[in-house]
């Protein structure tokens, strides 16, 4: 099996390489200035970009700016001290990360650079209509805080809708029994397809 090699971006050459990978599998343009500010950490297979994620740990959080005045006032979230929240965006893995248990690899470090982050919130946003990061999202047992179309600056590129919630640092490590779970599905649904294929070859 190939190799995974976890490391820190902070080159402008791989900020903007990484910023270009989100975009061609998001749809969305992340501003630069946004991804200096936190931490970018890619996956690697044979020093090729694979996967990936930010961190960003300090006030400055994308998700919250989609979420509307009236929720912030009244939302008890909003009473804590922002210092105390981070939120993960960026988030990508290409094809070449071909199996689940390699995929579950990125997760297990994420969860890992979440927890080691030592914030007692998390911040979760996605595509509202992105079935599998809700699916990934439920998982860690979040509670909402908006869904539906975001404010946006003119000219700004992002999801037509929009999903946020937020979920704890120890939400995060307690629940993974569930990611395991969610691996031994995925490789049993890969198996499947996999003997699927090997049918229709062999019937043709």
């Amino acid at each position: 099996m190939e190799k995974l090699k976890f490391r820190t971006i902070s080159s402008n050459q791989e900020t903007n390489l990484f910023l270009k990978k989100i975009e061609n599998h998001t749809e969305v343009r992340l501003p630069l200035n946004y991804a200096t500010n936190g931490k970018i950490v890619g996956v690697f297979i044979h020093k090729q970009l694979v996967a990936g994620y930010m961190l960003i740990t300090k006030p400055g959080f994308r998700s919250l700016l989609f979420v509307p005045e009236k929720i912030k006032n009244s939302h008890r979230l909003f009473l804590k001290d922002q210092y105390e929240m981070m939120e993960v965006n960026g988030l990508w893995i290409s094809p070449t990360v071909k199996t689940p248990h390699m995929q579950y690899k990125i997760w297990i470090n994420l969860v890992k650079d979440i927890f080691f982050s030592r914030k007692k919130y998390l911040l979760l946003m996605c595509d509202a209509n992105n079935k599998t990061i809700e699916h990934i999202h439920s998982l860690t047992s979040p509670e909402p805080l908006y869904e539906g179309k975001p404010n946006i600056m003119a000219g700004e590129k992002t999801h037509t809708s929009i999903r946020v919630s937020y979920t704890t640092r120890w939400n995060i490590v307690l629940n993974i029994p569930k990611y395991w779970m969610e691996l031994k599905s995925r490789e049993r649904r890969a198996k499947e397809s996999a003997r699927q294929r090997d049918l229709a070859r062999t019937s043709t």
